[in-house]
């Protein structure tokens, strides 16, 4: 018998979400295309579970243009009537706007810092941080990073940037690590 890695308390049994937690989640993301997928999908993700997210991620891929900036820029009303017909992804007003609201805002700090990738992660010196989590209970929801970050955020434009929303996105691209300490993904037992 093979006996399965032990991966963190959040993952349930669908091969989606474990491939997603067993490839993605926690590992370095320096693509501003990937980085604007994680901020749309994050700010989807208010008040539901990843989980319901992930489930809709390829169909949001399809009619978001695979999340291009430029093109989500040019995005207007016509298009979010048309989004909020579609049961294929989250349907809330508030945001699919934000969508184009922070394309524009995501192109503005591009043209500032040269990418959003060189922007981000300077909040954590272009380095991950390894958290030590032992439980679940152990992660926190945002942290004074990501309470920065948030502010940061806002105050260039962003919208559905809360602190836990951006703690998460720290998450979802490897700036911060928080796979529990016996999880095969946790740095101590893998090399990323």
């Amino acid at each position: 018998m093979i006996q399965q890695p032990v991966r963190c308390r959040w993952v349930n049994d669908d091969p989606l979400y474990i491939r997603y937690h067993d490839e993605e989640w926690g590992v370095p993301v320096h693509d501003d295309r990937q980085w604007f997928e994680l901020l749309t999908l994050e700010g989807a993700q208010a008040g539901l579970s990843w989980y319901t997210v992930l489930k809709k991620r390829e169909h949001y891929r399809l009619v978001m243009d695979q999340f291009d900036p430029e093109i989500a820029a040019q995005y207007g009303p016509d298009k979010i009537e048309e989004w909020m017909q579609d049961a294929g992804i989250i349907r809330n007003r508030l945001k699919l706007k934000s969508v184009i609201q922070n394309a524009n805002a995501f192109l503005r700090v591009q043209k500032e810092f040269g990418s959003f990738d060189n922007y981000i992660w300077e909040f954590v010196n272009d380095r991950p941080i390894a958290g030590h989590r032992v439980k679940p209970e152990d992660v926190p929801a945002r942290t004074e990073i990501s309470d920065r970050l948030s502010k940061d955020l806002k105050k260039r434009g962003f919208s559905f940037v809360g602190s836990t929303i951006c703690y998460a996105l720290m998450q979802a691209g490897g700036m911060v690590n928080d796979h529990l300490k016996d999880c095969f993904r946790h740095p101590s037992h893998s090399k990323q």
